[in-house]
Protein backbone atom coordinates (compact mmCIF):
# COMPACT_ATOMS: atom_id res chain seq x y z
CA UNK A 1 0.00 0.00 0.00
CA UNK A 2 1.07 3.43 -0.71
CA UNK A 3 1.82 5.50 2.48
CA UNK A 4 0.02 8.81 2.51
CA UNK A 5 3.06 10.91 2.42
CA UNK A 6 4.08 9.20 -1.00
CA UNK A 7 0.47 9.48 -2.25
CA UNK A 8 0.31 13.05 -2.01
CA UNK A 9 3.23 13.46 -3.48
CA UNK A 10 2.35 11.35 -6.39
CA UNK A 11 -0.66 13.67 -6.82
CA UNK A 12 0.73 16.59 -6.67
CA UNK A 13 2.94 15.27 -9.64
CA UNK A 14 0.92 14.01 -11.91
CA UNK A 15 -1.39 17.69 -11.52
CA UNK A 16 2.57 19.61 -12.08
CA UNK A 17 2.96 17.64 -14.74
CA UNK A 18 -0.13 17.74 -16.57
CA UNK A 19 -0.04 21.62 -16.05
CA UNK A 20 3.54 21.52 -17.63
CA UNK A 21 2.70 19.53 -20.40
CA UNK A 22 -0.62 22.14 -21.50
CA UNK A 23 1.35 24.98 -20.85
CA UNK A 24 4.92 23.54 -22.88
CA UNK A 25 3.42 24.10 -26.23
CA UNK A 26 2.81 27.70 -25.04
CA UNK A 27 6.02 28.42 -23.20
CA UNK A 28 8.21 26.80 -26.23
CA UNK A 29 6.03 28.62 -29.03
CA UNK A 30 7.23 32.11 -26.63
CA UNK A 31 10.64 31.36 -26.95
CA UNK A 32 11.11 30.83 -30.79
CA UNK A 33 8.80 34.20 -30.94
CA UNK A 34 12.08 35.29 -29.02
CA UNK A 35 14.27 33.62 -30.96
CA UNK A 36 13.14 34.98 -34.34
CA UNK A 37 12.58 38.91 -32.99
CA UNK A 38 15.64 39.28 -30.41
CA UNK A 39 18.18 36.34 -32.47
CA UNK A 40 21.58 38.75 -31.68
CA UNK A 41 20.81 37.88 -27.68
CA UNK A 42 20.75 34.37 -27.80
CA UNK A 43 23.30 33.17 -30.62
CA UNK A 44 25.80 33.70 -27.95
CA UNK A 45 24.79 30.87 -25.75
CA UNK A 46 25.16 27.94 -28.17
CA UNK A 47 27.57 26.29 -25.34
CA UNK A 48 24.30 26.40 -23.34
CA UNK A 49 22.70 23.62 -25.38
CA UNK A 50 24.07 20.64 -24.16
CA UNK A 51 24.10 20.96 -20.56
CA UNK A 52 20.62 22.14 -20.41
CA UNK A 53 19.70 18.68 -22.29
CA UNK A 54 21.55 17.31 -19.77
CA UNK A 55 19.29 18.62 -17.34
CA UNK A 56 16.09 17.24 -18.89
CA UNK A 57 17.54 13.81 -19.00
CA UNK A 58 18.53 14.13 -15.61
CA UNK A 59 15.32 15.12 -14.25
CA UNK A 60 13.90 11.91 -16.25
CA UNK A 61 16.28 9.96 -14.42
CA UNK A 62 15.06 11.27 -11.12
CA UNK A 63 11.87 10.04 -12.21
CA UNK A 64 12.36 6.39 -12.85
CA UNK A 65 12.67 3.38 -10.50
CA UNK A 66 13.41 -0.67 -11.18
CA UNK A 67 10.02 -1.37 -10.60
CA UNK A 68 9.85 0.68 -14.26
CA UNK A 69 11.70 -1.94 -16.04
CA UNK A 70 9.68 -4.74 -14.78
CA UNK A 71 6.77 -4.38 -17.11
CA UNK A 72 9.60 -5.40 -20.18
CA UNK A 73 9.87 -8.52 -18.31
CA UNK A 74 6.04 -9.51 -17.11
CA UNK A 75 5.07 -8.69 -20.59
CA UNK A 76 7.73 -7.92 -22.73
CA UNK A 77 5.58 -7.77 -26.63
CA UNK A 78 4.32 -4.76 -26.49
CA UNK A 79 7.42 -3.23 -24.78
CA UNK A 80 9.31 -4.78 -27.54
CA UNK A 81 7.12 -4.32 -30.40
CA UNK A 82 6.63 -0.51 -29.58
CA UNK A 83 10.45 0.35 -29.01
CA UNK A 84 10.96 -1.36 -32.23
CA UNK A 85 8.59 0.56 -34.02
CA UNK A 86 9.43 3.63 -33.34
CA UNK A 87 12.92 2.82 -33.94
CA UNK A 88 11.71 1.77 -37.49
CA UNK A 89 8.81 3.93 -38.44
CA UNK A 90 9.75 6.99 -37.51
CA UNK A 91 13.46 7.45 -38.79
CA UNK A 92 12.02 5.70 -42.44
CA UNK A 93 8.96 8.11 -42.62
CA UNK A 94 11.41 11.23 -41.66
CA UNK A 95 13.56 9.92 -44.94
CA UNK A 96 10.37 9.54 -47.21
CA UNK A 97 9.09 12.94 -46.12
CA UNK A 98 12.31 14.81 -47.07
CA UNK A 99 11.76 13.35 -50.46
CA UNK A 100 8.51 14.11 -51.01
CA UNK A 101 8.77 17.48 -50.16
CA UNK A 102 12.12 17.43 -51.59
CA UNK A 103 13.84 19.34 -48.49
CA UNK A 104 17.12 20.99 -49.17
CA UNK A 105 19.97 18.61 -47.41
CA UNK A 106 20.32 20.18 -43.97
CA UNK A 107 16.41 20.50 -43.43
CA UNK A 108 16.20 16.87 -45.00
CA UNK A 109 19.18 15.65 -42.60
CA UNK A 110 17.48 17.41 -39.81
CA UNK A 111 13.94 15.96 -40.24
CA UNK A 112 15.77 12.40 -40.63
CA UNK A 113 17.32 13.25 -37.08
CA UNK A 114 14.25 13.77 -35.19
CA UNK A 115 13.24 10.09 -36.69
CA UNK A 116 15.99 8.87 -34.87
CA UNK A 117 15.81 10.16 -31.48
CA UNK A 118 14.19 8.14 -28.88
CA UNK A 119 10.66 9.06 -27.07
CA UNK A 120 9.70 12.16 -26.04
CA UNK A 121 10.10 13.15 -22.07
CA UNK A 122 6.56 14.10 -22.31
CA UNK A 123 4.52 11.63 -23.83
CA UNK A 124 4.16 9.43 -20.32
CA UNK A 125 2.11 12.35 -19.22
CA UNK A 126 0.36 12.41 -22.46
CA UNK A 127 -0.45 8.38 -22.20
CA UNK A 128 -2.01 9.45 -18.84
CA UNK A 129 -4.05 12.31 -20.36
CA UNK A 130 -5.49 9.64 -23.32
CA UNK A 131 -5.88 7.04 -20.36
CA UNK A 132 -3.65 5.06 -21.58
CA UNK A 133 -0.91 2.34 -20.04
CA UNK A 134 1.44 4.68 -18.49
CA UNK A 135 3.32 2.04 -17.23
CA UNK A 136 4.00 1.14 -20.68
CA UNK A 137 4.88 4.35 -21.80
CA UNK A 138 7.31 4.33 -18.81
CA UNK A 139 9.13 1.39 -19.86
CA UNK A 140 8.94 2.48 -23.64
CA UNK A 141 10.76 5.64 -22.77
CA UNK A 142 13.04 4.20 -20.96
CA UNK A 143 14.26 1.36 -23.05
CA UNK A 144 14.44 3.71 -26.41
CA UNK A 145 16.17 6.23 -24.03
CA UNK A 146 18.81 3.94 -23.04
CA UNK A 147 19.26 2.35 -26.45
CA UNK A 148 19.50 6.16 -28.17
CA UNK A 149 23.11 6.08 -27.86
CA UNK A 150 23.88 2.85 -30.38
CA UNK A 151 20.75 3.40 -32.50
CA UNK A 152 20.37 7.00 -32.89
CA UNK A 153 23.91 7.48 -34.54
CA UNK A 154 23.57 4.48 -36.71
CA UNK A 155 19.86 5.25 -38.17
CA UNK A 156 21.31 9.07 -38.94
CA UNK A 157 24.45 7.79 -40.85
CA UNK A 158 21.74 5.33 -42.96
CA UNK A 159 19.60 7.69 -43.66
CA UNK A 160 20.62 11.69 -43.37
CA UNK A 161 23.77 10.18 -44.51
CA UNK A 162 22.67 10.15 -47.47
CA UNK A 163 22.58 14.45 -47.59
CA UNK A 164 25.35 15.58 -45.36
CA UNK A 165 28.10 13.77 -43.49
CA UNK A 166 27.53 11.88 -40.25
CA UNK A 167 30.08 11.74 -37.48
CA UNK A 168 28.31 8.71 -36.36
CA UNK A 169 30.67 8.07 -33.58
CA UNK A 170 31.11 11.09 -32.40
CA UNK A 171 27.45 11.19 -32.17
CA UNK A 172 27.16 8.60 -30.20
CA UNK A 173 29.95 9.98 -27.78
CA UNK A 174 27.50 13.13 -27.01
CA UNK A 175 24.40 10.79 -26.80
CA UNK A 176 25.88 9.05 -24.47
CA UNK A 177 27.24 12.28 -22.61
CA UNK A 178 23.71 13.81 -23.12
CA UNK A 179 21.68 11.20 -22.42
CA UNK A 180 22.70 8.35 -20.68
CA UNK A 181 25.07 9.25 -18.55
CA UNK A 182 22.59 12.32 -16.82
CA UNK A 183 19.85 9.28 -16.57
CA UNK A 184 21.63 6.58 -15.07
CA UNK A 185 23.01 9.06 -12.43
CA UNK A 186 19.39 10.39 -11.85
CA UNK A 187 17.91 6.82 -11.32
CA UNK A 188 20.92 5.78 -9.11
CA UNK A 189 20.14 9.43 -6.78
CA UNK A 190 16.32 7.99 -6.80
CA UNK A 191 17.35 4.39 -5.58
CA UNK A 192 19.52 6.18 -3.02
CA UNK A 193 17.91 9.02 -1.35
CA UNK A 194 14.11 8.26 -2.99
CA UNK A 195 12.64 10.03 0.25
CA UNK A 196 14.48 13.46 -0.58
CA UNK A 197 13.76 12.49 -4.04
CA UNK A 198 9.73 12.60 -3.90
CA UNK A 199 9.57 15.64 -1.95
CA UNK A 200 11.38 17.71 -5.31
CA UNK A 201 9.22 15.48 -7.85
CA UNK A 202 6.79 18.04 -8.57
CA UNK A 203 9.02 20.56 -9.33
CA UNK A 204 10.74 18.12 -12.14
CA UNK A 205 8.30 19.12 -15.24
CA UNK A 206 9.20 22.76 -14.57
CA UNK A 207 12.51 22.82 -14.88
CA UNK A 208 12.74 19.89 -18.10
CA UNK A 209 9.83 22.52 -19.59
CA UNK A 210 12.11 25.94 -18.58
CA UNK A 211 15.27 24.22 -20.33
CA UNK A 212 13.98 22.67 -23.33
CA UNK A 213 12.53 26.23 -23.65
CA UNK A 214 15.86 27.73 -23.74
CA UNK A 215 16.73 25.20 -26.12
CA UNK A 216 14.56 26.11 -28.57
CA UNK A 217 15.17 29.78 -28.07
CA UNK A 218 18.59 29.23 -28.79
CA UNK A 219 18.05 27.04 -31.60
CA UNK A 220 15.64 29.37 -33.24
CA UNK A 221 17.42 32.36 -32.83
CA UNK A 222 20.57 30.63 -34.69
CA UNK A 223 18.37 29.58 -37.28
CA UNK A 224 16.10 32.84 -37.75
CA UNK A 225 16.45 33.65 -40.98
CA UNK A 226 15.69 30.41 -42.23
CA UNK A 227 12.51 30.27 -40.71
CA UNK A 228 11.35 33.21 -43.09
CA UNK A 229 11.95 31.41 -46.10
CA UNK A 230 11.60 27.76 -45.03
CA UNK A 231 9.29 27.80 -42.03
CA UNK A 232 6.09 26.39 -43.67
CA UNK A 233 7.63 23.76 -45.00
CA UNK A 234 8.88 22.72 -42.01
CA UNK A 235 5.82 22.41 -40.44
CA UNK A 236 4.47 20.80 -43.10
CA UNK A 237 7.15 18.17 -42.57
CA UNK A 238 7.01 17.92 -38.93
CA UNK A 239 2.89 17.54 -38.99
CA UNK A 240 3.01 14.78 -41.08
CA UNK A 241 5.79 13.25 -39.29
CA UNK A 242 4.04 13.36 -36.30
CA UNK A 243 0.66 12.48 -37.51
CA UNK A 244 1.73 9.78 -39.34
CA UNK A 245 3.48 8.26 -36.41
CA UNK A 246 0.60 8.50 -34.34
CA UNK A 247 -1.64 7.01 -36.82
CA UNK A 248 0.96 3.96 -37.82
CA UNK A 249 1.85 3.63 -33.73
CA UNK A 250 -1.93 3.05 -33.11
CA UNK A 251 -1.77 0.54 -35.64
CA UNK A 252 1.12 -1.33 -34.69
CA UNK A 253 -0.79 -1.44 -31.10
CA UNK A 254 -3.73 -3.17 -32.67
CA UNK A 255 -1.45 -5.68 -35.02
CA UNK A 256 0.28 -6.87 -31.69
CA UNK A 257 -3.62 -7.19 -30.57
CA UNK A 258 -2.97 -5.14 -27.12
CA UNK A 259 -5.59 -3.65 -24.76
CA UNK A 260 -6.69 -0.17 -26.18
CA UNK A 261 -4.92 1.63 -23.75
CA UNK A 262 -1.83 -0.06 -24.72
CA UNK A 263 -2.45 0.72 -28.43
CA UNK A 264 -2.90 4.67 -27.25
CA UNK A 265 0.34 4.49 -25.19
CA UNK A 266 2.31 3.01 -28.29
CA UNK A 267 0.51 5.72 -30.81
CA UNK A 268 1.91 8.83 -28.19
CA UNK A 269 5.08 6.62 -27.86
CA UNK A 270 5.89 6.52 -31.43
CA UNK A 271 4.68 9.85 -32.48
CA UNK A 272 6.17 11.86 -29.95
CA UNK A 273 9.82 12.43 -30.01
CA UNK A 274 12.99 13.85 -28.46
CA UNK A 275 12.86 16.47 -30.04
CA UNK A 276 15.24 18.76 -27.91
CA UNK A 277 18.02 16.24 -28.12
CA UNK A 278 17.32 15.87 -32.07
CA UNK A 279 17.65 19.48 -32.49
CA UNK A 280 20.49 20.08 -30.16
CA UNK A 281 22.86 17.08 -31.99
CA UNK A 282 21.53 18.40 -35.53
CA UNK A 283 23.11 22.30 -34.16
CA UNK A 284 26.12 20.42 -33.49
CA UNK A 285 26.39 18.17 -36.58
CA UNK A 286 25.08 19.74 -38.90
CA UNK A 287 24.07 23.14 -39.63
CA UNK A 288 22.19 25.72 -37.54
CA UNK A 289 19.31 25.02 -40.49
CA UNK A 290 19.07 21.60 -39.59
CA UNK A 291 18.39 22.27 -36.19
CA UNK A 292 15.25 23.71 -37.24
CA UNK A 293 12.49 20.39 -37.50
CA UNK A 294 13.41 19.43 -34.15
CA UNK A 295 12.93 23.36 -32.61
CA UNK A 296 9.38 22.93 -34.59
CA UNK A 297 8.66 19.41 -33.40
CA UNK A 298 9.37 20.11 -29.69
CA UNK A 299 6.43 22.46 -30.11
CA UNK A 300 3.74 21.08 -32.39
CA UNK A 301 4.02 17.13 -31.12
CA UNK A 302 2.93 18.58 -27.73
CA UNK A 303 0.17 20.70 -29.25
CA UNK A 304 -0.89 17.25 -31.24
CA UNK A 305 -0.40 15.21 -28.12
CA UNK A 306 -2.74 17.37 -25.98
CA UNK A 307 -4.96 17.14 -29.24
CA UNK A 308 -5.11 13.13 -29.47
CA UNK A 309 -5.08 12.97 -25.56
CA UNK A 310 -9.12 15.01 -25.91
CA UNK A 311 -9.50 12.84 -29.02
CA UNK A 312 -9.34 9.99 -26.64
CA UNK A 313 -11.05 11.56 -23.73
CA UNK A 314 -14.14 12.03 -26.14
CA UNK A 315 -14.31 8.45 -27.33
CA UNK A 316 -14.52 6.93 -24.30
CA UNK A 317 -17.37 9.44 -23.01
CA UNK A 318 -19.31 8.35 -26.41
CA UNK A 319 -18.35 4.77 -25.17
CA UNK A 320 -20.13 5.47 -21.79
CA UNK A 321 -22.97 6.76 -23.03
CA UNK A 322 -23.70 3.99 -24.71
Amino acid sequence: MTPPDQHGNQQIEQRDSQIAVLLFPLLILCGGILGVLFPQNFTGLSAWINPLLMVIMFCMGLTLTLPDFALVLKNPLPVIGGVIAQFAIMPVLGWLIAKLLHLDPALAAGVILVGCAPGGTASNVVSYLARGNVALSIAMTSISTLLAPLLTPLLALWLAGQYMPVDARAMAGSVVQIVLIPVVLGLVLRMLLDRWVLKVLNILPWMSVISISVVVTIIVAGSASSILSAGLLVLVAVILHNGLGLILGYGVGKLLRVPETSCRTIAIEVGMQNSGLAAGLAKQYFTPEAALPGAIFSVWHNLSGAMTAAYFRRQDKKNESK
